[in-house]
């Protein structure tokens, strides 16, 4: 195989013209049709037996070209890439300029390729101070959660609906006098105050006695996620069944043994205290790495390509459909349900691929300027715990895998960097 590089006339753009040999391209077709012939129906045949020259004859001599070129193109484009140590960040663009049975192949293809970040000032960058202080209402505020997920429920049967009440009822809606999808429930639990429902609903059930009906009217809002009731007068007709409200335990010790480990309400608030501390420390650890990365890059010059924007949004795109996953929605739904298209949600996603990239290519930067480096032990280090934490903390398989080892070594060095601007910032 040959291969002529050459720059094109925009930046971090590379063309390739590769050459694969006639005999390399004539035996992938021999391939392609050993593959193939069980496929093709031929007078006189029997499926599948026609010689390679009766099926050129009868299809086009062209018949196996296209499946050939994809035998052996992606092998000369991945062994260029590697003997020319070009690192590309766009899907290949390629052109034929010769195919042909006894022929030499040959293409070109076209590849945005990584850019390199020129650093500006990354020493001494000013930025402001994070500082968070535990205090007495973030402590007191901790205590009211655990105080209201040991509350219990009881019935009130006494009076009617009051604000913060959960009330039991059945609902059915209608707009221009026809039910509508959704619009109809049994038994349904609703806590008064929640704001869970159409603006309006919720305070009109105020006041309601057990076994009551009532027609409530309301107004869809005008951004409502379904088009067909957006901005639409609805009435539902509701029943209360019943009216339920938390009764909260009395902060006290033996509110203390009862929802935790300790003895006296002291204890369990300084435990809490304790626990936010931390919290609030490595909040402000993130923070102040995340300001100093972002006052970094910003003094940083580089030209993005359009390709490496566009794998990033895809791959935040992947992930985004992960997550949805996890929830039972699929990535249809839940553009419905926020009435965007892909193609908005991608272009929303732009700044932050772009911000993400640039992140990235400064710290290659700076691992590159301050000859940061990772060692084997610190790589084995991490690498038996991520093996520990997957389950797998003998597996010498995984602690020989190049591919995990590499990312993170990359890994390693980022942190450093990292750690290296930080620790040469000034806090103002």
């Amino acid at each position: 195989m040959k291969c002529k590089v050459e720059k094109t006339e925009n930046a971090n753009e590379v063309k390739l013209e590769l050459t694969v040999e006639a005999e390399k391209f004539d035996e992938a077709i021999k391939k392609v049709y050993f593959k193939t012939a069980k496929y093709f129906n031929i007078p006189g045949f029997r499926k599948g037996k026609a010689p390679i020259n009766i099926v050129e004859k009868y299809y086009g001599k062209e018949v196996f070209y296209e499946d050939a070129f994809n035998e052996v193109a992606p092998n000369a484009v991945d062994e260029a890439l590697k003997e020319n140590k070009i690192e590309v960040v766009s899907r290949a663009d390629v052109d034929i300029q010769q195919i042909g049975k006894g022929q030499d192949l040959i293409f070109t293809t076209i590849f945005q390729t990584k850019p390199e970040a020129k650093l500006g000032k990354y020493k001494g960058i000013e930025v402001e101070k994070i500082e968070y202080t535990v205090k007495d209402k973030d402590v007191k505020h901790e205590l009211e959660h655990l105080q209201e997920h040991n509350s219990r429920l009881i019935s009130i049967e006494d009076r009617p609906v009051e604000d913060q009440d959960i009330t039991v009822i059945d609902f059915e809606g209608f707009v221009d006098g026809e039910p509508f999808d959704g619009g109809k429930a049994e038994k349904y639990e609703l806590q008064i105050g929640s704001k869970s429902f159409i603006p309006g609903f919720e305070d009109q059930i105020i006041g309601m006695k057990i076994d009551e009906e009532r027609e409530i009217k309301v107004k869809f809002p005008d951004e409502y996620f379904s088009k067909d009731l957006a901005g639409k007068d609805a009435t539902f007709k509701v029943k209360l069944h019943e009216i339920k409200k938390k009764e909260l335990p009395k902060l006290d010790d033996e509110f203390a043994k009862d929802a935790s480990e300790f003895d006296t309400l002291k204890d369990l608030k300084k435990s809490i205290k304790e626990k936010l501390e931390k919290e609030f420390a490595e909040k402000q650890e993130y923070e102040t790495k995340e300001a100093v990365i972002k006052a970094v890059c910003e003094n940083i010059k580089v030209d993005i390509p359009s390709g490496m924007i566009e794998t990033e949004v895809e791959n935040m795109l992947k992930e985004m459909e992960r997550r949805l996953s996890y929830q039972g929605l699929q990535m249809e739904q839940y553009l419905q349900i926020i009435g965007k298209t892909q193609e908005e949600v991608k272009k929303e996603y732009e700044p932050q691929a772009i911000d993400a990239i640039k992140t990235r290519l400064m710290l290659e930067a700076v691992i590159k300027a301050e000859k940061i480096d990772a060692t084997s032990e610190e790589i084995d280090e991490k690498m038996k715990e991520m093996s520990k934490n997957y389950g797998n903390e003998d597996n010498e398989e995984f602690m020989k895998n190049q591919g995990v080892r590499e990312y993170i070594e990359q890994g390693i060095k980022s942190e450093k960097a990292i750690d290296l601007l930080v620790e040469n910032a000034k806090m103002k």
